[in-house]
């Protein structure tokens, strides 16, 4: 079990005791994370909207990036005025922060309200979907009788994050501050976000599985890294279900929920980009070339390697396998260059279906197949893939396509 309350400096155990005390007085448990660095790591709100909102609202409500909130929910964002998408009311929304250290403490200070006519501490509260409670408003910005809200005046709205290193039972995590809503208990928490009752009490210090509405909880995400995948100057965490863009938004990576892999590719956002082919290949970045042997297949990739000003690097990997990716026979053209060939590579094409209702809830898995379109009986399988699940295609026309399908 995590010890919450460590030991610190003396100076910061006075105001620790402080906000401890405010968490009594407010009577919702919620679960203190102690630091002494001046680091910060990437957490995630788990925010059920109040009322109907815009994407671009609620990133104006947390001042985040809309691009953020779309990479967290993993909503496609080539699909075009995705800010003034309406999201209805008791919609579940990640929201992506960051977590620094804040007087001894981990929480969010960035996010700032405007007041508004006839607003109250618990109006605020509510609109920010309990996330944080009236009485730590009122606290953190010291308003009381004599010093009442003011029309126009500029409130810090303390958001509730945690690090834990990244890190949980050894594997790679981005943490999520949850509210309980009425009804749930550790066990069907649990359930709908992939962890254990054990592992719950665990992260937020619970002698026993009582929990009350309203209460605000750690939750682990596990996540994808680019620790081990020998990126330049760059580093990459992506909970799972999610994506992230970089490379100044040319690169979309995605985390394989089962697997935790990041896969990168060309992220299809109308950027200038340059620099996505491997060199002395005709791939690009994410593509793979697959060789059948009599020993089974190589396989060749186009690796992203991370990014530096204006310039992506990347490199081509080799893997051999036993079993080649799919069951049919087929045949590819050679991913070195050919000046002379009629018909060079075309970059792959990713086409996404319409976002799902349920974003936070989409599993990932990648089944590679490769396929040449050359009966009718092929034909119905690409189409039947195309209509029901994300897939990348991988065009080495006209000899064939090898298909990458996320379900």
């Amino acid at each position: 079990m995590r010890n919450l309350v460590q030991l610190l400096p003396p100076l910061v155990l006075p105001i620790l005791s402080f906000f401890i005390l405010t968490l009594s007085l407010i009577h919702a448990k919620s679960v203190i994370e102690p630091c002494s660095s001046s680091d910060s790591c990437t957490s995630l709100l788990s925010y059920i909207l109040p009322w109907d909102s815009k994407i671009s609202e609620i990133a104006s409500r947390f001042q985040v990036n809309i691009s953020d909130i779309l990479a967290a929910n993993s909503i496609n964002p080539e699909i075009p005025s995705l800010g003034n998408q309406i999201l209805r009311a008791n919609f579940h929304v990640k929201v992506p922060i960051s977590c620094p250290c804040v007087d001894g403490i981990r929480w969010s200070m960035s996010t700032t309200y405007r007041v508004q006519e006839a607003d109250t501490a618990e109006s605020v509260s509510h609109g920010y979907g309990g996330i944080v409670s009236a009485e730590q408003i009122t606290i953190v910005n010291g308003i009381n009788a004599s010093n009442p809200l003011l029309n126009r005046q500029s409130l810090v709205i303390p958001l509730p994050c945690t690090c834990f290193n990244n890190s949980n039972n050894g594997v790679t995590t981005v943490y999520m501050s949850y509210v309980v809503q009425s009804g749930e208990n550790l066990s069907s928490i649990g359930l709908e976000f992939g962890t254990t009752v054990m592992d719950l009490k665990a992260i937020n210090g619970l002698g026993q599985p009582a929990i009350d509405q309203g209460d605000i909880l750690a939750i682990p995400i596990s996540a994808c890294s680019s620790k081990n995948l020998n990126w330049y100057n760059e580093s990459l965490i992506v909970p799972n279900g999610s994506y992230a863009l970089t490379a100044n938004n040319c690169i979309k990576c995605n985390c394989g929920a089962s697997d935790l892999n990041l896969r990168c590719f060309p992220s299809g956002i109308a950027v200038p980009c340059s620099h996505l082919q491997c060199k002395g290949s005709n791939l690009f970045v994410g593509d793979a070339y697959v060789n059948q042997t009599a020993a089974g297949c190589n396989v060749s990739t186009c690796m992203y390697r991370g990014h530096s000003g204006g310039k992506i690097f990347r490199s081509l990997s080799s893997s051999s396998y036993v079993q080649c990716p799919g069951k049919q026979n087929y045949s590819a053209a050679s991913p070195l260059g050919s000046p002379s060939s009629p018909n060079p590579l075309i970059p792959f094409i990713t086409v996404t279906p319409s976002p799902s209702p349920f974003p936070g809830s989409t599993r990932t898995v990648l089944l590679p197949l490769v396929l040449q379109v050359h009966n009718i009986q092929t034909y119905l399988i690409m189409v039947a893939c195309l209509a029901k699940i994300h897939v990348a295609i991988y065009c080495y026309w006209p000899l064939s396509f090898i298909i990458s399908c996320d379900n």
